[in-house]
């Protein structure tokens, strides 16, 4: 690469006494397999012509990393590939007896551009678009066995889950700005790995190795670290709480217990948006400790998103709750948002990645677009029904395993 800059004006540093005494000639090279490399390091140097070579410690050399990974991605490179660079010192420069405008005109940059990784959508686009299958033996098969689950639509690639829905297949960039989305995001509830992932294919995103990409992003969250849950073992049998039907029990936080507020909540956010309940409650009614595990889950939530001063927590509960109420749940498999207006909630990233649905919607008329409403609104019932059912098989599931221990 010298040779190539014409630069014959060399400063080598090593860390490596053994090999740098060789080169000076102070040592003799036994071993037969170093001396091809010892021969050819010195016909570079004759190439050159002004060469110092120098001994540094290894705590000293700080680019001795930088420069074995260099060497070796290069040893790998043809003669058509591009060397990769990035603007940086290699190795300070070093100028003594040399006025300024000599410093500025011999400051030259080794640069190095990142080796573009081949995207593993690329082959089903070209078998679906070109009919052109791999080279590789391995992965011809591999590509013909799994055609069957992808289509390309619209320029873009998807691939059919096991739950019969269409996820779009989502690039390394694309990954990384989905789970962020999906993890710390606007509807973001900082989820363990595996509830991440599935919250990323609710949202109707796919790629491969999305379980283990997942715990590795929910694991390097400093905030989900910091404010990591403790496990506890109940100290009395378990008692579910369980209601006759979803959302039929509505229940609220109040800064202060005035009767006031009570009805002023009930009047404003349930009866002028849904109507008459069928059952309210006193103030403190005897729930089983629920109300204090929803508000165990509302702090820990907002310790992970509110400021370290903590003084805008008032601001920052509104979001709390609307990730909270976005998120899928495990013990009905569904979202509060979705069981309450019977479709999931249009996430900011399905606008920047637009999702099946989303591509879907826009190629729908006006017309189209009412019935399809209409046939979720006529289906919301059953869904609230089924969710029901699983909340109290997982209850009663849930029940005998802790009773078991108590």
């Amino acid at each position: 690469m010298t040779a190539d800059l014409k630069q014959f004006h060399l400063q080598v540093y090593g860390d490596s006494a053994l090999v740098i005494n060789q080169l000076l000639g102070s040592y003799e090279v036994r071993k037969p397999e170093l001396l091809p490399y010892h021969n050819y390091a010195r016909k570079l140097m004759g190439w050159l012509g002004d060469v110092e070579i120098e001994h540094v410690l290894r705590k000293d050399n700080k680019q001795a990393d930088a420069l074995a990974k260099l060497a070796s991605t290069i040893s790998m490179l043809n003669n058509e590939a591009r060397v990769p660079i990035c603007k940086n010192w290699v190795v300070p420069p070093f100028f003594e007896d040399e006025s300024d405008e000599e410093k500025e005109d011999d400051n030259y940059t080794v640069e190095v551009f990142e080796i573009e990784k081949e995207d593993w959508r690329q082959a089903f686009v070209d078998y679906f678009k070109y009919e052109k299958l791999p080279n590789v033996l391995r992965q011809r098969v591999d590509i013909r066995r799994h055609a069957a689950r992808f289509i390309y639509y619209k320029d873009t690639l998807y691939r059919l889950s096991f739950d019969e829905v269409f996820l779009r297949c989502l690039g390394d960039e694309e990954t990384t700005r989905a789970m962020e989305e999906a993890h710390s995001g606007i509807c973001g509830a900082h989820q363990s790995g595996p509830k991440l992932h599935f919250q990323i294919k609710r949202m109707g995103y796919y790629w491969p190795k999305m379980v283990k990409d997942c715990m590795d992003y929910a694991q390097m969250c400093q905030a989900c670290q910091y404010h990591a849950n403790f496990i506890h073992q109940p100290p009395d049998v378990l008692h579910p709480t369980v209601a006759s039907w979803p959302f039929d029990v509505w229940a609220v936080a109040l800064k202060e217990m005035k009767k006031e507020n009570v009805s002023d909540f009930i009047r404003t956010h349930i009866i002028y948006r849904y109507g008459i309940p069928r059952k309210s409650s006193m103030y403190y009614a005897v729930a089983n400790g629920l109300a204090e595990a929803f508000n165990k889950t509302l702090c820990n939530l907002m310790k992970k998103i509110i400021a370290k001063s903590k003084k805008d927590w008032h601001e920052r509960i509104g979001e709390a709750l609307w990730a909270y109420r976005t998120t899928y749940k495990t013990p009905t498999q569904a979202t509060h948002y979705a069981l309450v207006y019977g479709v999931e909630v249009v996430v900011p990233l399905e606008q920047q990645i637009p999702s099946l649905r989303i591509t879907i919607q826009e190629g729908l008329t006006e017309e189209e677009n009412a019935r399809l409403r209409l046939e979720e609104f006529e289906a919301l019932d059953e869904k609230r029904l089924e969710a029901q059912q699983r909340l109290e098989c997982y209850q009663a599931r849930l029940s005998r395993a802790f009773n078991k221990k108590v």
